[in-house]
């Protein structure tokens, strides 16, 4: 495997870092101060990275199957072409994404594990039909010729970078609890108003990855 794929697919692991729904969930729990703070979080965050970590595994294993299928009709530079067009897409319909002032964040009703848990699968289908860079990657890894025992931990190594931030926020509130309640409230008031706008983002820069990573292909 390049370097430069490598590359790529930090890229886009690190746009995927910028996921409203998982910071705004984990900046709830950790602001409703409940005593079970460190179980529901990560009881949350395992739940969304399983879900992610399967849904990586049957789009590598279906596009290689589609890929191996049609590879007499769909030859390289043809694939190569959709990319480019889909990267195009994304890059102009960026541009176009109205602001939404409304939160998408979802809450847990009740403090019990399986809210929790249901919240992690809310969540994954929040941001599984937007996770753009996310089905970028994929599409990248099938475009190389690597064993499933190769890609099978990137894709997790991907996932565990995704809830980076989340995972920073929460030691950053044990180790300093109080003293940073009032940014905290302030960065999650901010994402609740503002999922639109790192949609946007992500879909502009998404576009571009794909742009550049196939015009030489073209």
């Amino acid at each position: 495997m390049g370097t430069d794929i490598l590359i790529y697919l930090g890229g886009l692991a690190l746009l995927d870092t910028l996921s409203p729904t998982i910071i705004g969930v984990t900046l709830f729990l950790i602001l409703t101060d409940n005593k079970n703070l460190t179980s529901r979080l990560l009881t949350y965050l395992f739940t969304v990275v399983l879900l992610y970590f399967s849904l990586g595994i049957i789009m590598m294993l279906g596009l290689n199957y589609i890929i191996e299928a049609f590879s007499n009709i769909f030859q390289n530079k043809i694939f190569s072409w959709v990319v480019f067009i889909i990267g195009g897409i994304l890059f102009t319909a960026s541009f176009f994404i109205p602001e939404n002032k409304k939160s998408n964040i979802p809450k847990p009703k009740t403090q019990s594990v399986l809210s929790i848990i249901f919240i992690g699968i809310t969540t994954f289908f929040i941001e599984a039909g937007t996770a753009l860079p996310y089905f970028a990657a994929i599409g990248l890894l099938t475009t190389i010729d690597i064993p499933f025992y190769q890609w099978i931990p990137i894709i997790a190594a991907y996932n565990i970078i995704m809830i980076l931030p989340a995972l920073l926020i929460f030691f950053g509130y044990k180790l300093f609890g109080k003293w940073i309640n009032s940014t905290l409230v302030n960065l999650r008031n901010k994402i609740s108003s503002s999922s639109n706008s790192a949609l946007s983002w992500i879909m502009c820069i998404v576009g571009l990855i794909l742009i550049f990573y196939t015009i030489d292909y073209l």
